[in-house]
């Protein structure tokens, strides 16, 4: 953890004297302070949002931002809250597979399928144009495509969550489309990787590809009625307290690891692994569950926050192109994905268009995985994860409005959850 006191103006003492007591704390303070800070930060911006009727993911995002590197520098991104942001997105998508039923999302397939493609054909396309057209090499232009590609569905989740409008068609295939997206998402991620390093794998791409998609159509298929059969049966055996909730614990852990085993994210399976268990689980599961992820969610929506980085934007080139990436990647993914749902009518299609737009995490990942080859240079790294961040600051404003005329007329029976 490292503190830069020139962050703050030399005659603001009572900061200083904060950020001096935060860096000289013993290593045995660091950790609940560190806790203290990201976790209370979250919590009151986010409740600071809500009053000023915003969604509370802004506010803990913004929270991000503000005790990250970008603002006040109290807190570094590190191992632990990488694992525990981890751990943050895998429960919320655990959380809102306990709500969709298998049956729901199959009969949105062929709608979330050309959403999807829309969503990944036109952000590539666009986002390599735009890098060649200032001067990029190709395979820096491609990264950033794929970067564009994702869809963080865990934020849109939460948006839709917290409004109560889960069982609505469009968030059935927004969800469904964002599955479909990051199987498409990984397999452009393995193409362009591939390029950076020289070389194409095709059989290997197939191979990956083929895995994934028998994966995740089991899954959806089969997996609801094998646990109907399971579960009952568990119930009956095992004696010990809060056996149903251990089990579906180990299945979400053992989802997320065949998932990142068969091609897909491991926050796919851990969706998955709630849905599986959606109509078989009792309420107490989904109390608990519930509990774990509104203590973990916040650690997810700060990490996004701390990864901003203002500096390189001093550079009006850097800042004019960071612009335009970030309006086409709302561009594509608002308008390309919407057009994929028109036959919904224009106001769904907006709906589900929306829900596409932010890029969360995923889109920081492939950025990563991009600088950590060589592949791209410091500059475009920042405006990837600027548009990440940004995109994912920019969708809940714009799908509480969408969704406003919705909100408590489709409230699901279980409690909702949210971050405020």
């Amino acid at each position: 953890m490292r503190v830069l006191c020139c962050a703050i103006p030399h005659n603001d003492k009572a900061m200083l004297d904060f950020m001096a007591f935060f860096a000289a704390s013993p290593e045995a303070l660091k950790l609940p302070l560190e806790m203290l800070i990201v976790f209370g930060s979250a919590k009151l911006l986010a409740e600071a949002a809500e009053w000023l009727k915003m969604p509370g993911i802004v506010g803990a995002l913004i929270a991000g931002i503000l005790i990250g590197p970008a603002v006040f520098n109290w807190i570094q991104p590190n191992e632990l809250l990488h694992a525990l942001s981890e751990l943050g997105v895998m429960f919320l998508l655990f959380r809102v597979g306990l709500e969709v039923k298998p049956s729901e999302l199959l009969r949105v397939g062929k709608t979330a399928l050309v959403v999807a493609m829309l969503g990944v054909v036109l952000p590539l396309g666009l986002g390599w144009a735009i890098l060649q057209m200032a001067g990029h090499s190709f395979v820096e232009s491609m990264f950033m495509g794929a970067a564009m590609v994702a869809t963080s569905v865990g934020i849109t989740a939460q948006v839709l969550a917290d409004k109560g409008v889960l069982s609505h068609r469009t968030a059935r295939i927004i969800l469904a489309a964002a599955v479909i997206d990051d199987v498409l998402g990984l397999l452009v991620l393995a193409v362009v990787s591939s390029m950076a390093e020289g070389r194409v794998d095709i059989p290997g791409l197939v191979t990956t590809t083929t895995v994934s998609i028998v994966f995740v159509t089991a899954i959806v298929k089969f997996g609801a009625p094998a646990m109907g059969r399971f579960v009952p049966r568990l119930k009956r055996t095992v004696r010990s307290q809060e056996a149903e909730f251990a089990w579906a614990m180990i299945f979400l852990f053992l989802m997320a690891v065949v998932a990142v085993f068969s091609g897909v994210a491991g926050i796919i399976g851990a969706f998955l692994a709630g849905m599986a268990l959606s109509e078989s689980i009792g309420r107490r599961v989904h109390d608990l569950a519930h509990g774990a992820t509104e203590l973990l969610v916040p650690f997810f929506l700060t990490g996004i926050g701390l990864q901003m980085n203002l500096a390189v934007f001093q550079n009006p080139a850097v800042l004019g192109l960071a612009l335009a990436i970030l309006l086409a990647a709302i561009a594509t993914k608002w308008l390309g994905c919407g057009l994929g749902a028109l036959s919904l009518g224009w106001k769904n299609s907006m709906r589900i268009g929306v829900g596409m737009v932010p890029r969360g995490e995923v889109g920081m990942v492939v950025a990563q995985i991009g600088l950590a080859k060589g592949a791209v240079e410091q500059d475009v790294y920042s405006i990837a994860v600027f548009m990440a961040v940004a995109t994912t600051m920019v969708a809940p404003p714009l799908l509480s409005w969408f969704y406003k005329d919705l909100s408590g007329e489709l409230t699901i029976e279980e409690p909702k959850f949210r971050v405020g």
